[in-house]
C-alpha cells in the first residue's frame, strides 16, 4: 500500500491527489518546515527555531497533517526528519529553487517583456 493522506483533506473532494497535496503545501508554515528538514532531522524546539518562530501551536498541528500524510516521521532522540516520501517531494522542488534563485539574481531589465 502507498503512503498518502490518512484523512480527508481540505479540498480533496474531487479525489484529485495533485488538488489535496497542493491544499496541504498551502498551509501556513507546511512548505517551510518541509524546506527547514532538507538537510537531516530536527528536533521540535530547533525545527521552531529554524521557522523564525511560528507558535509552537501551529508547528505542532502542521507535523501531525505532515506525519499523516507519509512525508514527516518522528524518531525519540533525533526529532522529525523527512521520510522517504518527503525526500522525494523536497527532490521535485530543487527545479523550483533553482528558478527561484536565478529568479532573484534577474535585475529588472534584464527580463524580456512579453507585453
Amino acid at each position: 500500500m502507498t503512503e498518502g493522506p490518512t484523512r480527508r483533506v481540505r479540498g480533496s473532494r474531487t479525489g484529485r491527489p495533485i488538488m489535496a497535496l497542493l491544499d496541504l503545501l498551502g498551509r501556513r508554515w507546511t512548505l517551510r518546515i518541509l524546506w527547514e528538514l532538507r538537510d537531516g532531522p530536527l528536533t521540535s524546539r530547533a525545527l521552531r527555531t529554524a521557522c523564525d518562530g511560528v507558535s509552537p501551536t501551529v508547528l505542532q498541528a502542521r507535523l501531525v497533517e505532515l506525519r499523516e500524510a507519509g512525508l514527516v516521521a518522528h524518531s525519540a532522540g533525533q526529532g522529525y526528519a523527512l521520510t522517504a516520501r518527503g525526500a522525494e517531494l523536497e527532490a521535485a522542488f530543487m527545479p523550483l529553487y533553482a528558478f527561484a534563485e536565478r529568479w532573484a539574481g534577474d535585475k529588472p531589465n534584464d527580463a524580456t517583456d512579453a507585453g
